[in-house]
């Protein structure tokens, strides 16, 4: 503790904690060991821990694949056996050709710290470019292996390549990518806006990449681009928030550089080509969003066509070019709805899928043959091939998890906010559930960013189910559920809405007769993490138990980070004196009050989070241990591991294992009487 205090826009704030900001120092790895090892200890002996370990095993230790893309003649999809920590990368020729491993991450290291993060297969199936990541964060290396040889470029590394997808030219020769340069003379917090957009061709040194877009300067702007399938067409986006972004075309035939397709509106724009035509995905003037289509010729806006209007019914959420029809995906209600249209905008058909839950669908500009990878909260995955020329739709692959879904259900309800917003939630228990307040409640939430929250599946909800429980996942202002305006409803000024629809939830369940304060547990990572600390000082009424994972909670210093620069558009800049009045009202590390009886709270942070710097974790923990007269307060650090974790099925069944152990015990006993 020391006696660090600014002056802001007037307002003197105390920040006794900020020396734990420093995770490098002897003082402060010496302080995190301990609290680790003191939260570890404590967690191991818990009574349900072992029975909740076992039952995750169960449920987590079960093959998984996904969807596959076609190449040119091959197939490529990830899988995980049931034995197997990390999923691994195939490919095989042919429909009916033997599988071959392509890229297996299980084999790179004793103890899992090399993580293969994504994979970008060139049009003709012959090369892939892969990123790899130590402890699973975000900054990542760029490599190229043959497919049919299997063997790794020693030319073709490249390093900063953190975010941003690889897109391949048709030659298949080279591709696009991001490239974030290291610069000593720009701040670490700046340096989101030295990104380039490059071009690599393969067996160069990438000292000599050709610059394709230059950086932004702006530490709040985030570049990315795409180029198309047939080689024609370079787009390239500046976004500059989970809301707006700028859109740039290039015609890649004839020289010249990027023509401006959308500059300056506050509004989303995703691109896609088909035989020189732009299909355009925007909320420009639609919140549920709509379907444009553009002659690059003439990109001008007053020459867009629309071709799908907006529905006030859904919001428009994806939209793919496959076999020559546009396949758009909608949420209605938070639940995904997929539909085939053809290029002029006229409905074909509905997808059909097997309930209410959540859906993608993938596939190629000319090849008819779709994936849809389909789940629910109680249906696994399941992945069905589709002809979106004639419907023809058959199950091609499904995952069998050791669970009895026909004891559950789901329901979706609606409760009103605090300023009378009608909310919607989806509820998961048991059938023959009774209403007499006992259940206990796992409230889950995030509400920012553009995120919904949809019917997907969760392994471990079902421990906490099968002990009777109620799992709650209500759909917060913030998210992009009912398009546009109900994440601007979330954002900036108005991010208290979110906090109070949480509070909303957790009054229903209450009203409802489901649970009880002292048997709710409050759950939510990243942002979400920012929404239960605000629970936690705000409602600690409502809570016995808060689990806050990889939490953002110091509202006045998330900015100082890199990552935490691209926030600043979602919740506002601490150093503007509007935006820093909002945020320090509800920063959670500023608002842990002496003596205040706080519910029982386990924080969980990862020592290579670099997206959330763990220092957030560290100060709320100090400050809560220091204040708090309510429940116990725990710092559980994960150790090789980045803000998803440590991509290893037994660090996540350990965790979860920890967290609803941590949860049912606490849950079990009473609170500490008020001092």
């Amino acid at each position: 503790m020391d006696n660090t205090r600014d002056v802001l826009f007037g307002t003197t704030v105390e920040d006794p904690y900020r020396w734990l900001e420093d995770g490098a120092s002897p003082e402060v790895t010496r302080w995190i060991a301990e609290q680790d090892e003191f939260a570890r200890a404590r967690l191991a002996g818990l009574p349900e821990r072992a029975a909740i370990a076992a039952r995750m095993k169960e449920l987590s230790y079960v093959e998984s694949v996904e969807s596959p893309v076609k190449r040119g003649n091959r197939y490529f999809w990830w899988k995980r056996g049931p034995k197997q920590e990390k999923k691994v990368f195939y490919w095989k020729e042919g429909p009916d050709g033997a599988e071959h491993v392509l890229l297996d991450p299980n084999t790179w290291s004793t103890n899992g710290n090399l993580s293969l993060v994504d994979v970008f297969v060139s049009w003709d199936g012959n090369w892939a470019a892969y990123n790899t990541s130590t402890n699973n964060n975000d900054v990542t290396t760029l490599r190229l292996i043959g497919v049919r040889t299997g063997k790794r470029s020693e030319i073709d590394t490249i390093e900063g390549t953190q975010f941003g997808p690889i897109s391949w030219n048709v030659t298949n020769d080279g591709f696009y990518y991001r490239f974030t340069p290291k610069d000593a003379a720009v701040p670490a917090s700046e340096q989101m806006g030295t990104a380039e957009l490059r071009f690599h061709r393969l067996g160069n040194d990438p000292k000599h990449d050709r610059l394709v877009h230059a950086r932004t300067g702006d530490p709040n702007a985030f570049l990315y681009g795409a180029s198309t399938q047939d080689g024609h067409w370079l787009f390239a986006y500046i976004s500059r928030n989970w809301s707006s972004n700028d859109a740039y075309i290039q015609d890649l035939r004839k020289p010249g550089g990027f023509t401006s397709l959308a500059v300056g509106a506050k509004a989303q724009y995703d691109l896609k080509e088909y035989r020189d035509r732009i299909y355009i995905l925007t909320n420009e003037g639609a919140p549920h969003s709509r379907v444009f289509v553009a002659d690059p010729a003439r990109p001008v806006r007053a020459a867009w066509k629309e071709i799908v209007p907006e529905r006030s019914d859904a919001a428009l959420d994806s939209m793919e070019i496959i076999g020559g029809k546009l396949v758009l995906g909608y949420l209605k209600d938070a639940t995904s709805r997929l539909e085939v249209h053809e290029l002029d905008g006229t409905l074909t058909r509905e997808i059909s899928l097997p309930e209410l839950g959540h859906a993608t669908v993938s596939g190629s500009a000319e090849d008819p043959v779709a994936y849809v990878q389909f789940e629910s909260f109680t249906h696994p995955r399941e992945i069905f091939e589709t002809n979106v020329r004639t419907g023809e739709t058959k199950s091609w692959y499904r995952s069998k998890v050791p669970v009895s879904p026909e004891r559950f259900v789901v329901e979706q309800v609606w409760y009103p906010s605090k300023d009378g917003t009608r909310i919607p939630m989806f509820l998961i228990h048991a059938k023959d559930l009774r209403k007499d307040g006992t259940a206990p409640v796992y409230l889950y939430g995030y509400g920012g960013f553009n995120v919904s929250v949809t019917p997907s599946f969760n392994a471990s909800f079902f421990p906490w189910l099968e002990r009777g429980g109620v799992v709650a996942l209500p759909n917060l202002r913030g998210g992009g559920e009912f398009g546009e305006p109900w994440h601007r409803a979330g954002m900036l000024h108005s991010k208290q809405n979110v906090f109070d629809d949480f509070y909303g939830a957790a009054e229903y369940l209450i009203r409802e007769g489901y649970t009880r304060p002292e048997k709710m547990m409050a759950r939510g990572g990243s942002n979400g993490g920012l929404l239960v600390g605000a629970a936690i000082t705000q409602r600690p009424d409502l809570f016995r138990v808060v689990l806050c994972e990889v939490p953002i909670l110091d509202m006045l210093r998330f900015d100082s980070t890199p990552a935490g620069k691209l926030a600043a558009e979602e919740y506002g800049s601490p150093k503007k004196a509007d935006d820093f009045r909002a945020l320090f009202a509800y920063s959670p590390y500023h608002h842990v009050i002496v003596g205040k009886r706080y519910p029982s709270t386990l924080v969980l942070s990862a020592d290579s989070d670099d997206r959330v710097d763990p220092m957030h974790a560290r100060k709320f923990v100090a400050a809560m241990q220091a204040r708090s007269a309510g429940g116990p307060v725990f710092l559980r650090v994960e150790r090789n591991a980045g803000h998803l974790g440590a991509d290893l099925v037994g660090a996540s069944v350990e965790r979860i294992a920890d967290m609803e152990a941590f949860a049912l015990s606490e849950l079990a006993r009473p609170m500490p009487a008020a001092h």
